[in-house]
């Protein structure tokens, strides 16, 4: 059992505050969703979690387990179980994809899932329709938007981490293959008691990703938290309600 636990966390971004006091606690086999106009501080808190560069903490703590994420670099961040699938995923020309994984795999101390990393591959990526002739390519190099998806889910499921954080998994995704991401995020909250932060605009992701849990984040805080009939709301009467109960 892990749990991922956020207390009051302030950041900005070139001198302006964008996050002003979250708190959230996500836990082992839980789907959090926090859904949110342009520019209430979404992809901020994905960044600031995993430590993005660029960002400054002004108070507040990210604990993992009880650890300081704050406290670590990125890399190591991620060896302890944080993972990032990000909005716009970076080409990186010449690292191929299966020495990468190989390289975290051993960072986590997984020496005999290296052995059988080639297999594991393959049989992930029959899980999520992703063509096995992108797994010898450069990591990301001349795939498609839904393809870099694809890929990113892929790279959670070998890598099994505890919290994973899916920053707009649905952008740029047709239907098939976001409920290929969908559905693989929700067996890995089964059978590897994944806990997963969404981040994303749209209830048609919660469709198929189903939440425990669903925040409304406004100007930098949770406004309103609820169970999954919240993002129906939000579907039906939009985020302005939301943001004239912030403002008042």
């Amino acid at each position: 059992m892990s749990t991922l636990d956020i207390r009051g966390l302030t950041a900005t971004v070139a001198g302006k505050q964008i996050l002003n006091g979250i708190d959230l606690t996500i836990s082992s086999g839980e789907v959090h969703a926090v859904m949110g106009p342009n520019g209430a501080g979404k992809s901020t808190l994905s960044a600031v979690i995993m430590g993005k560069p660029g960002y400054t903490v002004t108070g507040g703590q990210v604990l993992l387990d009880g650890v300081d994420m704050l406290a670590l670099p990125t890399w190591k961040r991620a060896a302890a179980g944080l993972h990032l699938v990000m909005q716009y995923p970076t080409e990186v020309p010449g690292v191929q994809l299966d020495a990468m994984l190989a390289e975290a795999l051993r960072d986590r101390g997984r020496e005999k899932d290296v052995a059988t990393l080639g297999a594991t591959l393959r049989a992930e990526a029959g899980r999520i329709n992703f063509d096995e002739k992108f797994l010898d390519r450069a990591l990301n190099v001349d795939l498609s938007g839904g393809e870099k998806k694809r890929n990113e889910t892929l790279q959670m499921s070998v890598l099994k981490p505890k919290i994973a954080i899916l920053d707009e998994l649905d952008s740029g995704l047709d239907v098939d293959a976001l409920r290929d991401c969908a559905r693989r995020v929700m067996d890995a909250t089964r059978e590897d008691n994944l806990g997963a932060l969404v981040i994303t605009h749209y209830s048609r992701l919660l469709e198929e990703l189903r939440p425990s849990r669903v925040h409304i984040l406004v100007k930098g805080r949770i406004v309103q938290s609820g169970g999954p009939e919240l993002a129906d709301v939000l579907e039906r009467d939009g985020y302005a309600t939301f943001s004239a109960t912030f403002s008042a």
